[in-house]
């Protein structure tokens, strides 16, 4: 196939997590459609050795990624500093590639946005965020959007609804997430074995990168008091932290350890057996304290056939059907997820129809090939318009 011209996708991290999984598909599809795909990653990771496996080119480049821990004004002088270098490297880039088309994934990277601008070519952000504030990097990352991006991709309504009351030019496209389901739906559980847990025990479990938003330490509120109550229950927390957050671990460690809770609750760290993982599960929680746009990994969970228990926050109420699919919580109500939870414990049944219900509706609803669609005719009505 003719290359149709070269494409520069910037992403915010090289891990696989939610949002790694998803450049990859998109990624995939950008090169079946007949483009090159130059990649840009903040930093060395799994995303990078498949990609390098799958011929793509790649290049490791600090972005500048804008976090949280950088809204202050040493953190802003920091960022403007990378953002700078940054800069400079994507016009090395250009000059050896002449790029058609710039693809952000994330607000996270803000480089791309405004290098695509100064050089006139076609920008396309992916949001996966929702961010409540502070206003001025609301603001910022708005007027970003308006004056780059015409067709932003959002993960969810929840993330459009948050951002499209800021833009006066955007207009943004809602296009949720699919991804291969078939590891989810064939894999082999070997958690209990590897912890040495009896037949009867309900495992209970969480996966998520380690971040102020995710609540791991609202996840272990609800797991010690369920200990106390169900001597059947157990629990696992899986993912590790985003650079910069470390705290946050050694906070959840030493909770652990206060609550004297090592016998009932394991940290597993980052894994790449996610699969075999979520087949081990009785029951999955994702009790994020902040936003969520479009959770990847309750996709999973369902492909997997587990309920879920996660917070009424932003695309989760998307994915779980309440009373159907799983239950969903009021952030930070610890007493609604002892009860959610309690419930689905003391239940086989309702375990198992619950987490079939979840199949049947991630198949349906939300089929990789769907979203290929999508990305597709966004592609080829991005590239006509501009």
């Amino acid at each position: 196939m003719a290359n149709l011209g070269n494409i520069l996708f910037l992403q915010s991290s090289s891990e696989l997590y939610g949002s790694g999984k998803i450049i990859l598909q998109v990624l995939r599809l950008y090169r079946r459609e007949g483009f090159n795909p130059v990649v840009v990653l903040t930093g060395p990771g799994p995303l990078q050795v498949i990609l390098e496996q799958e011929g793509f080119p790649v290049y490791v480049q600090n972005l500048g990624i804008l976090r949280r821990k950088y809204v202050n004004p040493s953190g802003l002088i920091n960022r403007l500093g990378k953002n700078f270098k940054a800069y400079r490297f994507l016009s090395k880039l250009h000059r050896k590639y002449d790029f058609r088309l710039v693809y952000s994934n994330t607000l996270a990277v803000i480089v791309g946005a405004y290098w695509a601008k100064r050089n006139r070519i076609p920008h396309c952000w992916h949001i996966h965020e929702i961010i409540p504030g502070p206003f001025p990097l609301v603001k910022l990352l708005s007027n970003l959007l308006d004056q780059s991006t015409p067709r932003p991709i959002a993960v969810s309504k929840a993330v459009a609804e948050h951002w499209q009351p800021f833009l006066k030019e955007s207009k943004i496209q809602v296009i949720h997430n699919g991804i291969p389901y078939d590891a989810f739906l064939t894999a082999t559980a070997t958690l209990r074995t590897e912890l040495g847990l009896a037949e009867n025990s309900v495992l209970i479990g969480m996966i998520g990168r380690i971040n102020p938003g995710k609540g791991q330490l609202f996840f272990l509120e609800m797991a010690e008091i369920l200990s106390k109550t169900y001597s059947t229950a157990y629990f696992v927390l899986v993912g590790d932290p985003f650079p910069g957050y470390e705290p946050i671990l050694e906070e959840l460690k030493k909770e652990i350890g206060e609550k004297r809770l090592e016998d009932r609750v394991s940290y597993l760290g980052f894994r790449e057996d996610i699969p075999e993982i979520m087949a081990s599960l009785d029951i999955f929680v994702l009790p994020s304290i902040l936003p969520d746009s479009f959770p990847t990994v309750i996709l999973e969970a369902m492909a997997s056939g587990k309920p879920v228990v996660a917070t009424r926050s932003g695309g989760a109420s998307e994915l779980v059907l309440e009373g159907e699919t799983g239950y969903l919580i009021p952030i930070g109500d610890v007493q609604k997820g002892v009860e959610a939870l309690g419930a689905l414990v003391q239940n086989r049944n309702l375990r198992q129809t619950f987490g079939e219900a979840g199949r049947q509706r991630v198949l349906s609803e939300f089929r990789l090939k769907a979203f290929e669609e999508k990305i597709k005719t966004h592609l080829w009505q991005h590239l006509k318009e501009s």
